[in-house]
């Protein structure tokens, strides 16, 4: 049994103590405290008068931001160099590495518009240090399959209650719908319920039908396909809150592999043990005439 190349030794020591610096609850919460000073940087460059007066100030604060960011994913690829490939199966881990390095990228460092639009970006971070985010962000992804079939469905509803306004109201009230896109538009607004006493007396004056079409149409838009919505990211909310239960006791269990400084004593043990077996089988007598090595030769062939 051979030893650890002194590399891999290196590259574990590494990692232990990495791991040991990204895992403290200090690190945390000076990395949360970091991008909630960015994001307020941010808010005062918006400011024409503080921005102007305060330049350098602000220029500098953002490069320590950047610097501060950088250690950080220095250490946290550090926590992974026995490792390289679990670090890039966490999704949080890629996310932070392309925020960070996309400072450095040439052509996004002098785009001053993209490179604000990733600052911005580095507020999300705070997910990975508040749970509850995390989930919320979490619930939001898996049901983006959900909401695009709601979409759908609401766009089809939409679309059909507007061609039937279009078709009813088109002459007496051409300002809301005039034309399919109009009548489009009225009806969105009208999802929310604002207005809708309005629009109800307006068509009541051109038809007493006009309640069926208001009424269903609130009813089916405002309140069955809202609460459909609802019941998709609730699912989904409950769904994250699973995987983020189960993420977190993978997390907390210990690690199989044996430490850097167990493997080579054990080792070295088998080795000693080996070394004195050989010793005692030299001095014994020779059998059937073949001297002790042919013996040991033959058994280990064997």
């Amino acid at each position: 049994m051979t030893h650890p190349r002194p590399a891999g030794r290196r590259r574990m020591k590494l990692a232990a103590r990495c791991r040991v610096a990204t895992e403290a609850s200090a690190f945390g919460m000076v990395v949360f405290c970091v991008i909630l000073l960015n994001a307020a940087l941010m808010g005062v460059e918006t400011y024409s008068g503080l921005a102007a007066e305060y330049q350098g100030v602000l220029r500098i604060a953002e490069r320590c931001c950047l610097a501060l960011f950088t250690l950080e994913m220095l250490l946290r690829v550090g926590a992974f160099a026995d490792r390289p490939s679990a670090f890039l199966r966490d999704p949080w881990n890629v996310f932070d590495l392309a925020v960070v390095a996309s400072a450095f990228v040439p052509f996004v460092r002098e785009n001053t518009t993209l490179l604000r639009l990733l600052r911005l970006a580095r507020v999300l971070r705070t997910a990975r240090f508040l749970p509850h985010l995390r989930i919320l962000l979490i619930a939001v992804g898996r049901s983006l399959p959900g909401t695009a079939s709601f979409l759908f469905v609401g766009g089809l509803v939409l679309y059909v209650y507007a061609m039937v306004g279009w078709v009813c109201f088109a002459e007496s009230d051409p300002g809301h719908y005039g034309s399919v896109g109009r009548a489009m538009l009225t009806l969105f607004l009208l999802t929310t319920l604002d207005g809708l006493t309005d629009a109800v007396r307006a068509g009541l004056e051109i038809s007493r039908l006009s309640i069926v079409y208001y009424a269903s149409y609130a009813l089916l838009a405002s309140f069955v396909l809202v609460n459909v919505l609802i019941g998709v990211v609730l699912n989904s909310l409950d769904e994250a809150r699973e995987i983020e239960d189960a993420a977190g006791r993978e997390r907390r269990q210990p690690d199989p592999q044996p430490s850097a400084g167990t493997a080579p004593d054990v080792r070295d043990r088998i080795a000693a043990a080996r070394r004195a077996l050989d010793e005692i089988e030299a001095g014994l007598p020779a059998r059937d005439g073949l001297p002790p090595r042919v013996l040991e030769t033959s058994r280990s062939g064997s």
